[in-house]
């Protein structure tokens, strides 16, 4: 098995070369669009699990809408058709026919051009929220708290597999409710799901803020998100939250009467994550190696490799082998014993590593003697030697502790990476040579925020809402500012 480029050598390559040699995803046919092999698709599973549960817990239900929006609908809502305008794919007829000249192939048939183009959606605020105009008439009908799980299509000119990719897997909550104040607390508890999602489960920590005026989704008023460090020192928008006011409403006329009688708008919000945070998985833990997983998100927790020479001694492993197997089973953990007689085990080791299970046991004849087994955790590379007996346990409890020690090993380098400056030469310095978070003073300005951009390819991640207010005077201006906001440069 032929080793990865290093992370310190060309993290770029590094992780584009994890991803097609783990068996994540591979580019496909299609130009900008990708392939999600069964081993990445299994992980992204997982995710779409337990944000399931988590949506449902808070009383989300699921529905699907179309995947064309035709234009007029798009136009509606001036501000979001003009923001995504530029990635639109357009669908212009419904038919082909065979070229007259050429029988073999074929061509669009001119005769078929549809009426009014359907845009691909790139997002689906439009056909949602002409859809909801027919369901709610009064305050009886109110909130609505939809989620659909679905692909959408943004034309992208640079890809990269789970990054940035033509057409992607999200999931986008669309809800509908009565007043304002309604509307912002679920914008804010559906960004602490993903903040818990991203921590709990990804190990992955995150800062919670709101986007500047810039950075906002097309029609929204305002937009919440979580932002992740990257090991190369770069930022990652893993999640994002939007408080979208009346204006899908008022493009949408939906309204309703309240409980005055009067007729209202409704207010809306929109959220989403979608197949980056593999990304941000990917990149938030793993090694030169190859893949470091989380337990929580693993779709194989333990993996068992007999050592053995001859059919006999294999049947000997195998009995204490399934024997643990079925115990740890019997736990809720997922674990697969590979006693193929193909391969050696030093390429099942390599194998494994590279796909970041995070527990392997290996068993030879001299263990089963002793009684023992050799397990290694895949996070700190370390191996030890554990008693048969009570196996499982230990196990369970290990599963935890790597979970607990992925995440605050992230943590630990996040905290590292999180650079106050008061002056734009020390900004300037200090994402050049160290990269990673940086909080300072800016005027609130477009302008300002513009020619930070411009001149250092850093933008502002986001306003934090947690964490020390601290005023102070912009870094360039002068200006005052109420607190320091969060840069990086980012995928």
């Amino acid at each position: 098995m032929s080793k990865l480029t290093s992370r310190s050598e060309d993290y770029s390559k590094w992780y584009n070369e994890l991803v097609v040699k783990a068996d994540l995803a591979e580019s496909s046919g299609v130009r900008g669009c990708m392939v999600i092999k069964p081993y990445g698709y299994a992980i992204w599973e997982k995710m779409r699990d337990q944000l399931d549960k988590k949506f449902k817990e808070t009383g989300h239900q699921n529905a699907y809408f179309p995947i064309f929006v035709p234009k007029s609908l798009f136009e509606a809502e001036e501000k979001n058709a003009e923001g995504f305008a530029k990635e639109c794919a357009v669908v212009t007829h419904y038919r082909l026919k065979t070229d007259p000249e050429n029988p073999q192939k074929l061509i669009v048939d001119p005769n078929a051009k549809l009426e009014e183009e359907l845009i691909v959606r790139p997002t689906s605020e439009a056909i949602i929220w002409n859809t909801y105009r027919n369901w709610v008439q009064s305050y009886r009908d109110l909130p609505i708290l939809i989620n659909q799980w679905a692909n959408v299509v943004r034309w992208e000119m640079r890809t990269r597999l789970f990054l940035r990719t033509a057409e992607f897997l999200w999931q986008e909550g669309h809800t509908a409710h009565a007043t304002k104040e309604e509307a912002l607390a679920e914008t804010e508890q559906m960004l602490d799901i993903y903040a818990d999602f991203a921590e709990n489960f990804m190990a992955v920590p995150v800062v919670k803020g709101v986007k500047t005026p810039s950075e906002r989704f097309a029609g929204a008023e305002e937009t919440y998100c979580i932002e992740a460090l990257m090991q190369d020192g770069k930022a990652l928008q893993a999640g994002t939250s939007h408080f979208l006011g009346q204006n899908f409403p008022e493009a949408f006329d939906v309204k309703f009467t309240n409980k005055e009688g009067k007729i209202e708008y409704a207010w809306a919000t929109s959220w989403g994550v979608s197949t980056r945070l593999m990304g941000a998985l990917i990149m938030s833990h793993s090694d030169d190696y190859g893949l470091v997983l989380p337990p929580s998100l693993a779709p194989i927790q333990v993996v068992i490799v007999p050592i053995f020479k001859g059919e006999e001694q294999l049947k000997q492993i195998d009995e204490v082998a399934f024997d643990i197997q079925h115990k740890l089973k019997n736990l809720g953990i997922s674990v697969k014993y590979d006693n193929r007689t193909e391969y050696k085990p030093g390429w099942k080791f390599a194998e494994y590593e590279l796909k970041g299970v995070p527990v392997r046991i290996a068993i030879g004849p001299k263990d089963l003697e002793k009684g023992v087994v050799e397990i290694a955790r895949r996070d700190t590379l370390s191996k030890e030697i554990q008693p048969i007996d009570n196996i499982e346990v230990y196990i369970k409890n290990l599963l935890d502790k790597i979970q607990q020690e992925i995440f605050h090993k992230a943590l630990k380098f996040r905290e590292e990476h999180i650079t106050k400056v008061d002056s734009y030469e020390e900004f300037k310095e200090v994402l050049e040579t160290k990269g990673g978070f940086i909080l300072a003073h800016w005027d609130g300005t477009e302008e300002e925020e513009e020619q930070i951009k411009e001149e250092t390819k850093a933008t502002i991640r986001c306003i934090p809402l947690e964490g020390e207010r601290e005023e102070g005077v912009s870094m360039i201006s002068g200006k005052p500012s109420k607190q320091r906001v969060l840069f990086a440069k980012a995928y």
